[in-house]
């Protein structure tokens, strides 16, 4: 169809509603027409025996009924037919001389006329009612409509969930045959979000911009060839271009949905900055704890790092000059460090299983005093070089673990045990039954924990006012704990220092046994 004929039709069809000429309308006149005349006629059935006794005054105020009746039913038209309907009746019945329309006396034309005027009156009353009526019930239902439009737009919903639903709101609520919603994407209009039949590529390319060609995105409503548009503007730039196919508004109509354009647009911006929010809050964390991390790891490579530098310094530049005993300690110190060195990395490894959810827990049955002694072997030379007190009956329970995890939890325990005691320190570990679990602790002659500080020394990158202990390793202690449903815990050790305890499921006969 030409843009004419797109034109002419709809020209057509607002000339045919203003005069009321829809379907609806012309059902409702003719059945308010059908119920006057019926009424009319039915009235007159019943008055005309009786017209010899009844002053033609009282006829027509009778016949007042059916004209109100029509009025009511089918509107004013209708009631203006039936008072015609009436008035012949009336006439041709009614008025002598009987059998003719002509009026004859000048009462007879006194009371037609009263009949004219007071229907005529009751005409503009009754219309004036349904108006205000009607207009009260359009007040409810855009009022209704405000709402349950408001209520969408005002859920916390991502902007793809948004955009649908104000695509389906904007087809339901206006009874639209097709909605699409298009965004601004490198200066070009594409299709967000639609409902109903889609849009063909003449009419799409009707509204994308092209070069030398500006767009409107004024919050206003407008035509394209068939196709109403309605731009969605916030804080005074574009959001999006609302497009309508197969609408007809009202004025009411046409008033709210600007209005409900609006409101989306205030939630499609507020959506947006939301995520952008989010993302800039996501980015500000990664970065705080890729600080804290490169803190973390830096304070713990310093240490060995230092040692092996100097170590190996000294046995490339006084190598010969060393006795042997000396070179010996020296290459034990490289390899202490060294150890510490791939313990670290193996942490960092176990927290990125950690953050991505991948690590898993293979529990079996497994002696208590094994994965202890496998520990303290991975723990090396450092730990043996200073008093160390295992205190694990032979009889204790198994328990039932993922080994390698809990040997990880120990041997991290351990090194949190050397860096914070003296050199003459004694490390003591300590396995026990208690209550149908197993308790492994690791006591040092440190400093300690001062009692605040306990809980938090587990959480990442913590630092405290003391010089603190926190770390990856206390860390994925935790972890690995609590993947075993157990708990760990840090308190006083007996005599000073800091005790790290942690409980393990007993298995299941060795349960039975205790």
């Amino acid at each position: 169809m030409t843009a004419a004929g797109v034109k002419s039709t709809a020209l057509r069809s607002r000339v045919r509603r203003w005069l009321g000429w829809d379907n609806d309308r012309l059902r409702r006149r003719a059945a308010g027409l059908a119920v006057g005349a019926a009424g009319a006629v039915a009235f007159a059935a019943i008055m005309l025996p009786l017209r010899a006794h009844v002053n033609v005054s009282t006829v027509t105020l009778i016949f007042i009924i059916p004209a109100i009746a029509a009025e009511v039913a089918g509107g004013v038209l209708a009631g203006f037919a039936t008072v015609a309907v009436s008035a012949l009746i009336l006439d041709f019945f009614f008025i002598p001389p009987y059998g003719t329309l002509s009026i004859g006396s000048a009462q007879n034309w006194v009371g037609l006329g009263v009949y004219l005027v007071v229907v005529g009156l009751v005409a503009v009353v009754v219309g004036r009612f349904r108006s205000a009526h009607g207009e009260a019930e359009r007040n409810a239902l855009n009022m209704r409509r405000v709402y349950e439009l408001s209520e969408l737009l005002v859920q916390d919903r991502s902007e793809g969930d948004l955009l649908i639903s104000i695509v389906g709101a904007v087809q339901k609520g206006f009874d639209i045959e097709a909605v699409s919603l298009f965004v601004l994407d490198d200066g070009h209009l594409r299709v967000a979000a639609s409902v109903g039949p889609a849009l063909t590529s003449d009419e799409v390319a009707q509204l994308d911009p092209r070069p030398g060609r500006s767009v409107s995105m004024a919050t206003a409503l407008g035509s394209s060839s068939g196709l109403r548009t309605v731009s969605l503007a916030a804080s005074g730039r574009p959001v999006g271009v609302l497009v309508l196919k197969g609408a007809h508004f009202s004025d009411d109509d046409r008033e709210l949905l600007v209005t409900f354009a609006n409101d989306a647009a205030i939630a499609m911006e507020r959506t947006q900055l939301r995520e952008l929010a989010l993302r800039t809050a996501l980015l500000e964390e990664v970065d705080k704890l890729r600080h804290a991390l490169m803190g973390a790891v830096s304070h713990d490579l310093r240490t060995p790092l230092a040692t092996i530098k100097v170590a190996s310094s000294t046995l490339v530049k006084k190598g010969r000059q060393l006795a042997a005993e000396d070179a010996h300690e020296l290459h034990e110190l490289i390899e202490i460090e060294s150890d510490r060195l791939t313990r670290l990395v193996t942490n960092l490894l176990d927290m990125t299983r950690i953050e991505a959810g991948v690590f898993t827990v293979h529990q079996s049955p497994c002696d208590v005093r094994t994965f202890i002694d496998e520990a303290v072997n991975i723990v090396g030379p450092g730990l043996r070089a200073r008093q160390l007190v295992i205190d694990a009956p032979a009889t204790l329970s198994t328990v039932d673990v993922d080994q390698l995890l809990i040997i990880q939890v120990l041997v991290n325990l351990l090194d949190n045990a050397l860096r914070h005691s003296p050199d003459d320190g004694r490390i003591t570990i300590t396995a026990r039954y208690r209550d149908g679990n197993v308790v492994v602790s690791v006591d040092d002659q440190g400093p300690g924990v001062a009692p605040e500080d306990r809980q938090n020394v587990f959480d990442r990158f913590v630092k405290f006012d003391t010089g603190g202990r926190a770390g990856l390793g206390l860390t994925i202690a935790r972890t690995f704990i609590e993947a075993h449903h157990e708990r760990i815990w840090c308190e006083e050790a007996p005599g000073g220092g800091a005790r790290f305890a942690f409980s393990l499921p007993a298995s299941d006969d060795d349960r039975k046994v205790a």
